[in-house]
């Protein structure tokens, strides 16, 4: 016998509450999904209610197949893969969307709103941004309410339902916590999986070609925060060493993969340390970013490379935190190797041919490489530069166009060409992408290092001094600083006189970069440090994991024996009535069976003619138990009551 494919509406008032929770679920995959997910969802959505309605059949199962099959193979061909949490996302939200169309039953609607409860926690899989906990909490709360609509009754309103979600959200709550901080924490999860690589990540690249760095400078994203445990150096020390660069094919600069294995190189250390503590973003690179030159750190599996590159061998995909030690003053190396002074004078032939020809010529007319550097960097203040967000397009000889025609461009366009020009000088050089200076934040005491700080400057090797940072941006004169673009905000608010307002919003700004970073510290960086200190303030020195465990069971039992207890105080049945025990027990003497609705005079004027106690007595009691229980001396005429059917005999 066929199966029935229409429906008869009995889903009509609990298929919405449904189909928000299904909504609420989805929400925060949205910006990750593709566009026809994301409309696939709401069609089904809307087709689903539109059956239910309107009485109309389901569509049929070779329909559903089809457009399971089609899915599937949708995202296979969008994602190349159906592992991850990118293609895992995808597939739990169009299948709960498919899903729909054979809802029939209540119990399809309980299977939906647990694949909710699944999508939910796997948004938490991407990242825990500040908002996740109120959505943690709507949304759970939104599909509770929806299962408890599921198979609520005609007289229990959605307030109600509401309110006894929010009861079971309350009650789990202390539990949660309970295991959130108890469980014990180690330094590697037990399991992991890839990260969604489907949105793109603002940040450095390890090529640089001119204008890369000019569109980050329009990025207010956080890079990384940082914490020092003494006073914070000068903004002419707040350099953030990142990438180095060493090969130029006449446009474009590149470095290398780190080569992991070998020592620092040959770095002195002078002066005194700077002890500081780094928040990095993810970078999906294995760059790690430090104040320039790093000299020990925490971070496992991590080394400093060739170049004095500061390296992670796995990629950096989720936000990580870790101590460093640096040094401000240093010398980087103490000889170069002949194959490695090549290799960092080494420019294409014949790329950039006039900037090679005024190298030459500039450099045959000073004594010495410091003169040469010197005379470089007084063309770049003395003559018509410019620094600007917005440079023109430079061509194919980018360095000459630059130098002799533009004279406009940012950091990575000087640093760039004095490369050059120190290498056709005869001079070894590198550039060095990363972050120069960062905002401090009053109200967390820390530093802010926004994409907007990314820098480009150049090392050139003196013989006597090694790899020295030589910053010919900073040569540019002030006065001609054309900043065009997107940060040009406060030059249009100060013209309309919307200074305040502008200030206000920074403001505004740095209390909710506050609120970020104590949550990434205190929530998101709850590892076994931070676990481990908390113990100690409990008073549990260095415990073990069984020991935590066993005080997360004992936690937990805990708290439940008291939630247990809450709920049987809740849902106690009412106390005895007193009165109604002496009247029933008055009742079986009487020997006379009590009709449904009567009264107890009734009863009384028909137990008087049907029973062996004498009628005077019937009415005693009858009369106290009216006083007991309807009477404003209840506790008196309780008494008498009670003395009345003590005296039936």
């Amino acid at each position: 016998m066929a199966r029935p494919r229409g429906t008869d509406g009995s889903l009509l008032a609990s298929l919405p509450w449904t189909l928000v929770a299904l909504a609420v679920a989805l929400v925060p995959h949205v910006p990750y999904l593709p566009i026809w997910i994301t409309g696939a969802a709401v069609c089904c959505g809307a087709w689903r209610y539109l059956i239910e309605r309107r009485r109309r059949p389901l569509p049929s199962p070779w329909l559903r197949a089809a457009l399971a099959l089609v899915s599937f193979l949708g995202v296979l061909f969008v994602y190349s893969s159906i592992s991850g949490v990118g293609p895992g996302s995808a597939l739990l939200a169009i299948m709960a969307s498919l899903k729909l169309l054979e809802t029939r039953q209540r119990r399809d609607q309980f299977v939906l709103l647990f694949i909710s409860i699944f999508l939910v926690m796997s948004s938490l899989l991407r990242e825990q941004y500040l908002w996740s906990l109120p959505y943690l909490v709507v949304s759970v709360l939104m599909i509770m309410t929806a299962w408890l609509r599921t198979s609520a009754t005609p007289q229990e309103s959605a307030r109600d339902s509401i309110r006894a979600g929010s009861r079971l959200v309350m009650y789990a709550a202390p539990v949660a916590i309970a295991m959130w901080v108890f469980f014990p924490r180690i330094a590697t999860p037990f399991w992991s999986v890839p990260i969604d690589t489907s949105s793109g990540v603002t940040g450095l690249s390890e090529t640089m070609s001119p204008g890369d760095i000019s569109s980050l400078s329009r990025s207010d994203a956080v890079a990384f925060r940082v914490t020092f445990a003494d006073a914070v150096p000068p903004p002419q020390e707040r350099y953030w060493r990142g990438i180095v660069l060493t090969q130029f094919n006449g446009r474009s600069w590149s470095g290398s993969e780190p080569l992991f294995g070998g020592d620092r190189g040959d770095v002195q250390y002078l002066g005194d340390p700077i002890r500081y503590r780094i928040t990095l973003e993810p970078t999906r690179q294995q760059w790690v970013f430090a104040l320039d030159m790093p000299y020990g750190w925490d971070l496992p599996r991590t080394q400093l490379v060739q170049n004095q590159q500061l390296a992670r061998i796995r990629p950096i995909d989720q936000r990580i935190a870790y101590n460093v030690i640096s040094y401000v003053q240093y010398r980087s190396g103490r000889s170069l190797r002949d194959p490695f002074r090549h290799w960092y004078m080494h420019v294409p032939p014949g790329s950039n041919p006039q900037t090679a020809e005024f190298a030459r010529d500039l450099r045959a007319s000073v004594r010495s490489d410091k003169a040469y550097i010197d005379a470089v960097l007084r063309k770049f203040h003395d003559e018509p530069y410019f620094y600007t967000l917005e440079p023109p397009p430079l061509g194919s000889q980018p360095v000459d166009r630059f130098l002799f025609d533009t004279r406009r461009g940012f950091c990575e366009h000087y640093a760039s060409a004095f490369a050059v020009l120190m290498r056709e000088a005869g001079i070894p050089a590198r550039v060095v992408l990363g972050y120069q200076g960062g905002e401090v934040n009053p109200l967390g005491n820390y530093m802010i290092v926004r994409q907007s700080d990314a820098h480009a400057w150049t090392e050139v090797w003196l013989d006597e001094s090694g790899w020295t940072r030589i910053d010919p941006t900073s040569a540019i004169a002030p006065e001609r600083v054309e900043v065009g673009g997107g940060a040009g905000i406060g030059a249009v608010d100060s013209v309309w006189g919307l200074a305040g307002p502008a200030a206000l919003w920074h403001r505004l700004g740095l209390t909710v970069d506050a609120i970020n970073a104590r949550w990434n510290d205190w929530i998101l960086g709850y590892g076994p440090d931070n676990q481990n200190r908390f113990m100690r303030w409990l008073g549990m020195d260095d415990p073990g994991w069984r020991q935590m465990l066993l005080t997360l069971v004992a936690c937990v039992v805990g708290l439940l024996a008291l939630i247990s207890l809450l709920l049987t105080l809740r849902y106690r049945p009412p106390r005895k009535d007193r009165a109604a025990t002496f009247y029933r027990r008055f009742v079986a003497r009487t020997k006379v069976a009590p009709r449904v609705g009567e009264t107890p005079a009734n009863f009384a004027a028909r137990a008087a003619g049907a029973s062996e106690i004498p009628a005077a007595a019937i009415d005693r009691v009858t009369a106290a138990y009216l006083d007991a229980r309807y009477g404003s001396e209840s506790d008196a005429a309780l008494g008498r009551l009670a003395a009345a059917v003590s005296a039936l005999r």
